[in-house]
């Protein structure tokens, strides 16, 4: 059966409207009877910040999600789309999305007084009823709440004071839909006072005349919680009138770090004429995840910053490019991301980590070394720790050497580590899901690359690859490297 076309023919299907908190409202709860998904995509946040979700909707209030970047704020605000009908109907031709019962706009009232029974009206999906700025100081009530039109009122001869001549703004166009705000502290004082009336009344003024548009709107907003004294501030009155404070997160187990870096990242590597086979271990991505957890923890990364998830999608992505980049030069089909592949992409963690004052005396690109030995040195507590690999560093300390070549192919490399006493066995056990031959590979890198991070072997780097020898420095305590937390 087709859409109904006329206001007329909406009436006699027997249409109701509701308000758009109402109709979220009735969404999530039979989201929530059938046991849908609320966020998919949205991983480790299940019993933390959506039951807070949850909560402010039902009780129908505006809200704020308050986290540190790349903590999938503005995903979630999105992501509120999938809580509205698929269609509503709304008039035609109207700015605001009037509703065919009950228009707020000087045209809608009018098309309805003229037309009655048969004013054409417009079904707006749900994708189209989302509405979202970017908090910059440069914007002005004009771009939120909207400003007479002089345009309008010469070309249809009306006065500046008539309704009809007005340009709305942003907020009076998400009318019957969400309207999100990004990073409010960065919104001027000024600006944030237009909000007022929307929040508490539910209504707008432009341009100081006395027109009242009833707005039905959601109002949801993100900000980071430092920016209110690095940028700016949201302003009290303004919190008093948001419904809901609450706080993401980052990841708080790194399993759900690494499932969120896989569904991020940019995994599917595609060839010309071709498609490579990609071979990617899982302890490569257990090593990007590290990498984030244990920055986040160090003393010499501003906190109040924040580390992104966005590190560890880059980074991994970063690793298998490098992996790609060995494949097309080394004329292979296949693509195995090693740990040594971490080291090619030290840029990528340099430019998303700021530095408290001990860091910047160290430097940004040392700093990232030190993270991925960390990380691995944790990740190899975490998989191999009772594994008994003293024969490997005995032999270390009686003048063994390896080298290990950046080009060097897999096949190669396993004959390598099978020459060195006990290597390849302790990597056997490292609980992967299968003992290929990429697997020990990487799981004996990460092994030789733990026990530098533990000062039992020492590591020099060269232009294409890197060498291990005796370490010359003491051995520290065993899980030094490591946090225990991370077990």
């Amino acid at each position: 059966m087709s859409n109904p076309r006329t206001v007329g023919e909406l009436r006699s299907a027997g249409y109701a409207n509701r308000s758009v908190k109402d109709e979220i409202r009735d969404n999530l709860i039979l989201k929530i009877q059938k046991a849908e998904p609320l966020f998919p995509g949205v991983i480790g946040y299940g019993d933390t910040v959506v039951p807070h979700i949850i909560n402010a909707l039902l009780a129908k209030q505006n809200f704020i999600l308050l986290g540190l970047r790349g903590q999938a704020k503005s995903r979630i605000l999105r992501e509120l789309t999938s809580l509205l009908d698929e269609r509503i109907p709304a008039l035609q031709g109207s700015e605001v999305n009037d509703d065919p019962f009950a228009p707020i706009s000087r045209f809608g009232k009018r098309q309805v007084e003229e037309l009655g029974d048969a004013t054409p009206i417009t079904w707006i999906a749900r994708q189209n009823r989302y509405v979202e700025k970017l908090a910059t100081p440069d914007v002005t009530i004009s771009d939120l709440i909207g400003d007479v039109d002089p345009i309008k009122a010469a070309k249809g001869g009306h006065l500046l004071s008539d309704e009809l001549t007005i340009h709305y703004g942003l907020l009076p166009r998400s009318n019957r839909g969400i309207f999100a705000i990004n990073e409010l502290p960065d919104l001027a004082g000024k600006i944030q006072v237009g909000l007022f009336n929307v929040l508490q009344e539910g209504d707008i003024q432009i341009k100081g005349y006395p027109v009242r548009l009833l707005l039905d709107v959601l109002l949801v907003f993100s900000a980071n919680p430092e920016d209110y004294t690095a940028r700016g501030k949201i302003i009290t009155p303004l919190k008093d009138r948001i419904g809901a404070e609450i706080r993401t997160h980052y990841p708080k187990r790194v399993e759900d770090g690494m499932d969120i870096t896989r569904q991020e990242a940019f995994l599917e590597r595609k060839w010309p004429g071709q498609q490579p086979k990609l071979i990617l271990v899982p302890i490569i991505n257990e090593v990007v995840e590290y990498v984030a957890f244990l920055a986040r923890d160090d003393r010499r990364i501003d906190k109040r910053s924040g580390v992104s998830q966005r590190l560890t999608i880059s980074l991994l992505e970063a690793v298998l490019s490098n992996a790609e980049r060995r494949a097309l030069i080394s004329k292979e089909n296949v693509i195995v991301p090693r740990i040594s592949d971490l080291y090619a992409s030290l840029t990528t963690i340099v430019g998303k980590i700021e530095l408290e004052y001990e860091g910047e005396q160290i430097g940004a690109e040392r700093i990232a070394i030190d993270l991925i030995r960390r990380a691995c040195a944790a990740v190899f507590e975490r998989r191999l720790d009772s594994i008994e690999i003293k024969d490997v560093v005995d032999l270390f300390n009686s003048g063994t050497s390896l080298t290990i070549g950046e080009f060097v192919s897999i096949k190669d490399l396993l004959a390598q580590f099978r020459g060195l006493k006990g290597l390849v066995e302790a990597a056997s056990c490292a609980h992967l899901e299968e003992l290929s031959d990429e697997g020990l590979v990487v799981a004996s890198e990460l092994i030789l690359e733990a026990l530098h991070a533990q000062k039992r072997l020492a590591r020099t780097d060269r232009i294409d690859g890197a060498t291990y020898v005796k370490s010359r420095e003491e051995k520290p305590r065993k899980g030094q490297q490591a946090d225990e937390r991370f077990n």
